[in-house]
This record gives C-alpha cells, sequence and structure tokens, in this order.
C-alpha cells in the first residue's frame, strides 16, 4: 500500500521561506512521478511542481522561480522549498504520487492532477 503523508506546513509572513517534505512508503515502481498540488478555499487545485524518476522537473507559472522540488530518494522523501512567499500562495498543500513518468509526468500531471496517491494535506498560510 503506497502512502504520501505531508509536513512543514505553517505561517510565515510575506517573504518568507518555508520547507515542505513528503515522505513516502510502500512505492516498489522505478518509474513515477511524484508532485506538490495546492488548493485554497473555494478555488481549483492547483498543480505546483513535479519531479520524475530521472529527476527532470516541470513547475507551474505562478511558482516558477520562487519554489524549486527536489528529493532524497535514500529517505524516500520529496521536498518544496518555497521562497518569496506570498500572501497568495496561502492554500492546503498536497503531496502526490503516480506510476506513471516520462511524458506524462513532464507536460500533462500539473494539469491533469490525476494522481493515483494523495496525501492528507498540509496547511500554509503567509500574512501580509
Amino acid at each position: 500500500q503506497v502512502q504520501v503523508v505531508e509536513s512543514g506546513g505553517g505561517s510565515v509572513q510575506a517573504g518568507g521561506s518555508l520547507r515542505l517534505s513528503c515522505a513516502a512508503s510502500g512505492y516498489t515502481y522505478s518509474s513515477y512521478c511524484m508532485g506538490w498540488f495546492r488548493q485554497a478555499p473555494g478555488k481549483e487545485r492547483e498543480g505546483i511542481a513535479i519531479i520524475d524518476s530521472t529527476s527532470s522537473t516541470n513547475y507551474g507559472d505562478s511558482v516558477k522561480g520562487r519554489f524549486t522540488i527536489s528529493q532524497d530518494n535514500a529517505k524516500n522523501t520529496l521536498y518544496l522549498h518555497m521562497n518569496s512567499l506570498k500572501p497568495e500562495d496561502t492554500a492546503m498543500y498536497y503531496c502526490a504520487a503516480d506510476v506513471r513518468g516520462g511524458g506524462y509526468c513532464l507536460y500533462y500531471a500539473l494539469l491533469l492532477a490525476d494522481f493515483r496517491y494523495w496525501g492528507q494535506g498540509t496547511q500554509v498560510t503567509v500574512s501580509s
């Protein structure tokens, strides 16, 4: 059973930084796509960043240049480094995993947000 568990959310002032972590377990596939998504109240889920098993990455336009996705395979942990945070970054942030790597991951995953495995989310609140 694949499980992903997020941590690291919290409250921060605008311009500050946070690092989210996602611990993955039970995942035995050699090919994968992992990503971060967020959802604010009253808004649709938004794709933030993805990384595949080759460490190729892609980002949503709203976070390019400010957020960085990375992974530590030895620890089975995914990270989202968030800098220059803005009040509009306030949302519940979700980690997700899927077996589909390659072109799906790089070109469709952020838009479709149809990953197979999802965490419970961690709240990020940015005050002005």
